[in-house]
């Protein structure tokens, strides 16, 4: 038999106290602290072992025992994420229907594109790189499994995580590795294949 116990009623069970909070405050409350990290080890502990260490068995005795052991970090966290919400508070204010317009318009036209475009960028970055020209495959050799030519030579663009795929199969061209990280792409090429 599987059942599904709710979150209210475990802390019915502990007598843990029970907070209200208006409509949509807590998503709030959360994508703040995902932005500032006020609930942080560093700030307040690391609680997967601090609940083990505990030797008490009420709410009570947690929360005096917590604090004992953690002086002062619920108000650290607290400072933090209230000044990361004064800040956030301030760019709401910034935000009308004309920029949540360019937001999307950024998504859909921009970032799409450059994210699905990405494999020009590179060949244009390395080409850059050793001073020689470059070209996107023609969709029949994009058929022959060729991205791209750097100084003419033949090249295919992978994922750093495609060296990890058991695919078997052979790739008797050169390969520029890419990792997309939040603020770009890291490549990795050994730049004699291109000479």
């Amino acid at each position: 038999m599987k059942k599904k116990i709710s979150v209210k009623a475990i802390e019915d069970a502990v007598g843990a106290p029970q907070f209200e909070f208006p409509k949509y405050t807590t998503q709030v409350i959360n994508l703040v602290n995902g932005n500032v990290g006020g609930t942080r080890p560093k700030i307040v502990g690391q609680m997967s072992e601090l609940i083990q260490e505990f030797p008490g068995q009420t709410i009570q005795e947690w929360i005096t025992w917590y604090n004992d052991q953690q002086p002062d970090a619920v108000d650290k966290a607290t400072d933090r994420i209230y000044e990361m919400y004064q800040a956030m508070q301030q760019a709401f204010t910034q935000i009308d229907k004309t920029l949540i317009r360019k937001w999307v318009e950024d998504l859909v036209y921009t970032k799409t594109f450059c994210g699905l475009k990405f494999q020009e960028a590179i060949l244009k970055y390395v080409a850059d790189e050793l001073n020689v020209d470059y070209r996107l495959a023609t969709v029949e050799e994009e058929a022959q499994n060729v991205d791209g030519f750097i100084n003419g030579k033949p090249v295919q663009i992978k994922s750093s995580t495609y060296t990890l795929k058991n695919t078997g199969e052979v790739i008797e061209v050169p390969i520029v590795f890419y990792e997309k990280k939040k603020d770009g792409i890291v490549i990795e090429y050994d730049p004699n294949c291109f000479k």
